[in-house]
């Protein structure tokens, strides 16, 4: 079936748009700050919080990257304005990372200084392996500065990422452990998802005992018990479980019953197609949904 999967995914690039709209639906706000607006006060209604996410991974130009940082200032404007319970998640390589380091930081900085100002908190979203040296340093200069109101990423697919946390224990970071998603070859990255397990443990022990504040991200109901089980006497503020919107939606509402924080990952914006594919191509079990309903389309039903 895996075989069949990665066939499908990749022929992604056929597959109509609107059909990737509708599968993709549910794990996106929409393409307006709007749609987001309504998306958040629903989960804060459910007693969640969220982090809002503006798509817009790859930008070509500064031009772009600029509307992108508009983008988030106006989004910063909104939950202020409508006393939502969110921060934001923010890519580096939609603020010009990989254009200009100075653009992004430029823009980044502005972002959090802005946040700060209205006591919003953002989190710097980490990518691919080409970007976490400087991602980490970007992060490093905000809290030198004197912003402490961002918090960084760690991926325990990396093997690098236990030394991230040794690199950064002076600033005793606010951290959202994931599993990482991204193809990384395997002399920086764990394949097996039992050492990416244990990887992740291992970063959370480490922050845990640092004293840092954990963003436990993941969706494996494992390693949410497992993890659960080693912050149970750190104190319920010390720690929140972050789920992507749409996913396992009814397991997140029993953990906010039980008392456990929980923020869900809000994306929207018009950059709704590019985000979509990337995220089937991480799960192709998805893309076969999409294949499928495809078919369905083409092939005539007997009456």
């Amino acid at each position: 079936m895996r075989v069949i999967d990665r066939a499908i995914v990749k022929a992604l690039p056929v597959v109509p748009r609107r059909v990737v709209r509708l599968v993709a639906a549910p794990y996106i706000a929409g393409p307006t700050l709007a749609d987001a607006r309504r998306t958040v006060a629903r989960l804060n209604a459910e007693g969640k919080l969220a982090t809002v996410d503006v798509l817009g991974e790859e930008v070509q130009t500064p031009e772009e990257a600029e509307a992108i940082a508009a983008g988030y200032h106006a989004t910063l404007e909104a939950i202020a304005a409508d006393g939502l319970q969110a921060g934001l998640s923010v890519k580096l390589t939609a603020l010009g990372l990989e254009i200009d380091l100075d653009l992004c930081r430029s823009l980044l900085g502005a972002v959090v200084a802005d946040a700060a100002a209205r006591g919003r908190f953002v989190r710097i979203d980490m990518e691919d392996s080409s970007c976490t040296d400087s991602t980490l340093r970007l992060y490093r200069e905000l809290r030198e500065s004197g912003l402490d109101n961002v918090g960084i990423v760690l991926q325990s697919c990396l093997r690098r990422s236990l030394d991230d946390v040794a690199s950064l224990a002076d600033l005793r970071p606010d951290v959202r452990i994931c599993k990482g998603i991204y193809v990384e070859p395997e002399e920086i990255a764990y394949r097996d998802p039992d050492e990416i397990r244990a990887s992740y443990l291992r970063i959370l022990d480490a922050l845990v005992e640092g004293g840092s504040y954990v963003a436990l991200a993941t969706h494996d109901e494992w390693l949410i018990q497992r993890s659960l089980e080693r912050v149970a006497g750190t104190g319920r503020d010390a720690y929140e479980l972050q789920f992507l919107l749409g996913v396992r939606e009814q397991r997140a509402s029993e953990l906010v019953a039980a008392g456990h924080r929980l923020r869900v990952y809000v994306p929207y914006g018009d950059r709704w197609y590019e985000y979509s594919t990337r995220r089937l191509k991480e799960n192709p079990a998805i893309a076969r949904t999409i294949a499928m309903a495809t078919l369905g389309r083409l092939v005539p039903r007997r009456g």
